[in-house]
């Protein structure tokens, strides 16, 4: 039998510690031998919670599956290990000593016939591994990451279009996986709004922030599917502070009654994410007699967070993350082709079209309300197979199927622009996968500084109309 001993120290509470660690999917994160974890019980993690987690070997690689045996929350977590290779035993103690969090890690390996007659040899680089492993933990807690900015790799592809377009690609996810920090911030105590939560990118964005603590208000159209999604994620996740709105957001009306609502409760947001959308191949229009890619896409999301702007200046220190698209690098701002006609209408050119003129009100806003404590980003997804593609892009769907993006995977970027205490640190940005990344692939799309200054003024106007007419 080896046996391992370690101890770290970290600034953080001792209930922060402990649920990240015991949360065994953030393995990758902290020990560099895992690569890839998943969760495989049911229910939030607990007692008899079970992970694989995948880890390096010299030549080629092992599956472990990890059993949490004795679970005592804050305090103490036991996993029984298992492979084909060896067993062990781990278990983590948290202790809070003078206002900092002592984890204790013990570790008991027995390695299975006939490696057993190597367990000597094996000892000293076992030792190795589980000393660097115990470094990466403490360097996870100390959440003390540098604040994003874009690789040379990712500039340079983004200047050859091709390659920058390639990683939309799960391949480009995958990619840049490999250079992420941990991110161990927990969110309890934070009161986040996410539209669009019904499935897709905005339903694995839902379940990430539940399982990391926040109080969630899901915005959802169908009361039905509202009422199970809020019901499943709580028993998914152990979270109860999770409720749904309802309001069709491609509705003014009901964006307003939304927002007044959510005024009325006072309650300050901490994050808003903006990710309610839909690609329509038809022309129409709402009952408000707006075109509907218009109203959904970008004088929604415009509206509502500007009536909910008192809310997240009252947060202090807030988030608004917009969900963008990267179809948007094939279009130009002109405001006056944003609200689309039925001559020529195309569903992807005017989708496009609106998520363009949202990634600029996002630079706008940073720069507006930076005095008011508010980070304001966008976000593109790559592609990602969501119902949403599937159902609205057939042919593309068929086309890219096996390179397409997990929601979870599209939604990773929403999620850490929520989260990670280094994403606070920029404001105005478009992010694919955790990297600020160019707004402009083609110098053909770029805006001049008055069609900017147009298309606020064309926003504003709205609201003035609609204050006139009430």
């Amino acid at each position: 039998m080896i046996s391992l001993k370690e101890s770290i120290r970290v600034a953080r509470p001792v209930e922060e510690c402990f649920e990240y660690t015991a949360d065994f999917r953030t393995t990758p994160e902290w020990d560099a031998t895992a690569f890839k974890a998943r969760k495989i019980s049911d229910g939030p993690v607990g007692m008899g919670s079970q992970f694989v987690v995948r880890c390096k070997l010299p030549l080629g690689s092992i599956e472990l599956l990890y059993t949490i045996t004795e679970f005592e929350a804050p305090n103490m977590v036991t996993l029984q290990v298992e492979s084909w290779l060896f067993s062990a035993v781990d278990t983590i103690y948290f202790t809070e000593e003078n206002g900092e969090t002592r984890v204790d890690y013990h570790a008991d390996f027995s390695y299975k016939m006939p490696f057993a007659a190597l367990e000597g040899a094996l000892k000293t680089g076992m030792l190795r591994m589980g000393k660097s492993a115990l470094r990466g933990l403490k360097r996870a807690l100390d959440d003390s990451n540098a604040p994003p900015k874009i690789s040379s790799g990712s500039a340079r592809a983004d200047r050859l279009l091709w390659p920058g377009l390639a990683m939309f690609s799960k391949w480009g996810y995958r990619r840049g996986q490999k250079r992420w920090s941990p991110m161990s911030a927990s969110l309890k105590g934070q009161t986040m709004v996410v539209t669009g939560a019904s499935s897709g990118l905005g339903l694995a964005t839902a379940r990430e922030l539940a399982e990391r603590g926040a109080e969630l208000i899901l915005v959802m159209r169908n009361p039905k599917r509202a009422e199970a999604v809020v019901s499943e994620l709580k028993v998914e996740t152990g979270n109860s502070a999770i409720r749904a709105e309802l309001a069709d957001l491609s509705i003014m009306a009901e964006v307003d009654a939304l927002a007044d609502r959510l005024l009325k409760a006072g309650q300050p947001i901490d994050v808003l994410v903006n990710n309610a959308g839909a690609l329509f191949n038809d022309w129409g229009t709402t009952s408000e007699g707006l075109e509907q890619s218009f109203a959904l896409l970008l004088l929604s999301p415009w509206r509502l967070t500007r009536a909910l702007h008192p809310l997240l200046k009252a947060a202090g220190q807030s988030r608004v993350v917009n969900v963008v698209s990267g179809g948007m690098y094939s279009q130009k701002l002109r405001v006056d082709r944003l609200e689309a006609i039925p001559e020529n209408y195309a569903g992807a050119t005017a989708y496009a079209r609106c998520k363009r003129g949202l990634t600029v009100v996002t630079e706008e806003w940073a720069k507006s309300w930076e005095k008011d404590g508010i980070v304001v980003n966008a976000m593109h997804p790559g592609w990602a197979d969501t119902p949403g593609v599937e159902s609205a892009l057939p042919a593309f769907h068929t086309l890219t199927r096996l390179i397409l993006r997990t929601p979870e995977e599209g939604a990773d970027t929403i999620v850490w622009l929520a989260a990670a205490s280094e994403a606070s640190a920029v404001s105005g940005k478009l992010f694919l996968d955790r990297e600020p990344r160019t707004t402009h692939l083609l110098s053909k799309t770029r805006e001049d500084d008055p069609e900017r200054e147009k298309l606020m003024a064309f926003l504003e106007g709205f609201e003035l109309e609609t204050s006139i007419a009430a």
